[in-house]
């Protein structure tokens, strides 16, 4: 179970990859305080905020746009704590 858990990290590790540099900052940080602490549920969540463009994903993450998607502005929030 744990390779498995592990293979869904690295792929989402992947995917936070940006064009954008401070998407990617923001990800970086993320994942040496969060990685520990994500749950089935988290990662989920995590790979639908991927699915953005750089350009939206980063408008939420900034806070210029904002999202009526509970489970997404959990995960906002999360980014921009870090």
């Amino acid at each position: 179970m744990e390779e498995e858990r592990r293979a869904r990290i690295n792929r989402l590790k992947w995917h936070c990859r940006r064009a954008l540099l401070e998407l990617d900052l923001v990800f970086q940080r993320f994942w040496a305080r969060e990685e520990d602490g994500l749950d089935v549920q988290a990662e989920a969540t995590l790979a639908r905020l991927l699915e953005l463009e750089d350009h939206d994903l980063w408008a939420l993450v900034s806070g210029r746009e904002d999202t009526d998607d509970p489970q997404l502005k959990g995960m906002i929030e999360r980014l921009r704590a870090v």
